[in-house]
């Protein structure tokens, strides 16, 4: 009877840990929302995993990745006209030697 009331006693805090937490209400709003959906999603899980998240992104990882984004646009860009230079490049020496 001693390892009933312990694993009782584990899950109890467990539970007690998850309220604490924040996670009980997260899943239930989840959860909630699932229940209210009009057409309900083939897929359920994929639903819950789409709405469990601790929110919108924060403001400064957004702009950091919009920095990223434009450098490696940018690097791009310089990439490809390297690329165009060196076609025309090779297509010119192609040229030449055949002649």
């Amino acid at each position: 009877m001693t390892t009933y009331r312990a694993a009782d006693s584990k899950r109890e805090e467990f539970r007690k840990y998850l309220e604490k937490a924040g996670v009980l209400d997260c899943l239930t709003k989840v959860l909630v929302t699932l229940y209210e959906e009009p057409e309900k999603p083939n897929d359920a899980l994929d639903f819950l995993k789409q709405h469990l998240h601790g929110g919108p992104p924060e403001t400064s990882d957004v702009e950091a990745l919009r920095l990223e984004n434009a450098e490696l646009k940018q690097k791009n860009n310089a990439l490809q006209e390297e690329v165009n230079e060196l076609k025309s490049k090779l297509a010119e020496y192609e040229n030449n030697t055949e002649e």
